[in-house]
């Protein structure tokens, strides 16, 4: 069974910066197509970064250098590094996983797994 758990969200000021974390368990972090979305009260989900099927970190555009994906295969962990957290980036934060095969077959937010989320606050 296929589990990703969150965490590293919390209050934070305009400028400042988080470290979110996803366990993945169930899926191995090497071969798994994973990415992060994220979904603000009342807006459509919106996708951010993923690894591909190739391995390679596919960027939203709109997040202009900001944000920073990693994995570490041994912790089976993936992250997202967020600098210069601006109040647009208030959010409920996402992983998700699908089978690598499909990585590229729709948006991150319709993989076939998802974790419970991460509250991210900034305040201006």
């Amino acid at each position: 069974q296929v589990q990703l758990v969150e965490s590293g969200g919390g209050s934070v000021q305009a400028g400042g910066s988080l470290r979110l974390a996803c366990a993945a368990s169930g899926v191995s972090t090497s071969d798994t197509c994973m990415g992060w979305f994220r979904q603000a009260p009342g807006q459509e989900p919106e996708d951010l970064v993923k690894y591909d099927g190739h391995g390679r970190k596919v960027y939203d555009a709109s997040l202009k250098g900001r944000f920073t994906v990693s994995k570490d295969n041994a912790k089976n962990t993936l992250y997202l590094q967020m600098n210069s957290l601006e109040s647009e980036d208030t959010a409920m934060y996402y992983c998700a996983a699908r089978n690598w095969d499909f990585c590229s077959s729709g948006p991150i937010y319709e993989y076939d797994h998802r974790g419970q989320g991460t509250q991210v606050t900034v305040s201006s």
